[in-house]
């Protein structure tokens, strides 16, 4: 029961952690001044240089971690003298608000 308990907490406290507190506008403009989109596309796409952001499940310390500390590619880190915790806050509300992507049955290609 205990465990369970814990359990619960922890998925309440990363769910609580995930809903955007960022300012979108400020984080519309710090994606597309920084660049993220020539990666990671307009809507969050995603390319070859870049993962696909829009219907992330990344809380927001894991993004801030992520982008932080990137694991080895050529995206640059974003270390708080660069981008602050809420500026990094206002980007993850705005990529909050991309459209997820659509359903794989949806493409035709991948029916064949």
């Amino acid at each position: 029961m205990r465990l369970l308990l814990l359990v619960l907490l922890s998925f309440a406290t990363a769910f609580a952690q995930n809903k955007a507190t960022g300012n979108v506008e400020n984080g519309k403009k710090l994606f597309t001044h920084n660049g993220c989109f020539q990666c990671h596309g307009t809507q969050g796409q995603g390319g070859a240089a870049g993962a696909r952001l829009n219907g992330t499940k990344l809380t927001l310390p894991v993004f801030t971690a992520i982008l932080r500390n990137p694991p080895p590619s050529n995206m640059p880190p974003y270390r708080a003298k660069i981008m602050s915790d809420q500026e990094v806050a206002d980007v993850y509300a705005y990529i909050q608000t991309f459209p997820p992507p659509p359903p794989l049955a949806s493409v035709p290609l991948l029916k064949e």
